[in-house]
């Protein structure tokens, strides 16, 4: 039986590091340490993990995890290209486009934070306007971020149809 996700507090953004086992390859690790990635972003779309995981055999030299999506999702960096990925389930053999890198994708969620809350009422005409907004914003953190079926443009679509209403993300930011 599946258990219900855990509320999550109002989101704020904050750059924190992750813990790096010696099977991640150095650079990765030196890179993500420095940069950092968020601490959160809004709703269970990304989740940052307590240790970075490296998962072999997805592209040219695997990937480094350092984030939940969803259920069952992964949001790492592809070593090969420094691109940041989605992994959709760990099975996944292939990655979708997350971002150019790292830094993209820190002022994309730095973004999406700071337009929060995103509507007062789920006027159609409001979450398409809202929608739109953050597509911009996005768009102009990273050129690349929007890909079709992508996380970013995914997480878009969701806002637009109401799933990211300030109501419901209230309720689910615990006491």
């Amino acid at each position: 039986m599946s258990q219900p996700l855990p509320h999550l507090p109002k989101p704020e953004f904050a750059l924190i590091r992750i813990e790096a086992p010696p099977e991640v390859p150095v650079q990765v690790a030196v890179d993500l340490g420095e940069t950092g990635v968020p601490s959160k972003l809004i709703g269970y779309e990304y989740r940052p993990l307590s240790e970075l995981v490296l998962l072999e055999g997805i592209g040219e030299r695997g990937l480094v995890a350092f984030a939940a999506s969803g259920l069952f999702g992964r949001i790492g960096v592809d070593v090969a290209t420094g691109h940041v990925v989605y992994l959709p389930m760990l099975e996944s053999a292939v990655a979708g486009h997350v971002n150019s890198d790292l830094g993209a994708f820190n002022r994309c969620v730095a973004a999406v934070i700071a337009r929060f809350p995103f509507y007062a009422d789920s006027d159609e005409e409001t979450k398409y306007e809202v929608a739109k907004e953050l597509r911009a914003l996005i768009a102009g953190a990273d050129g690349t971020a929007l890909e079709r079926d992508g996380f970013w443009e995914m997480f878009c679509a969701d806002v637009e149809m109401g799933d990211y209403s300030d109501g419901d993300v209230a309720s689910s930011s615990g006491p």
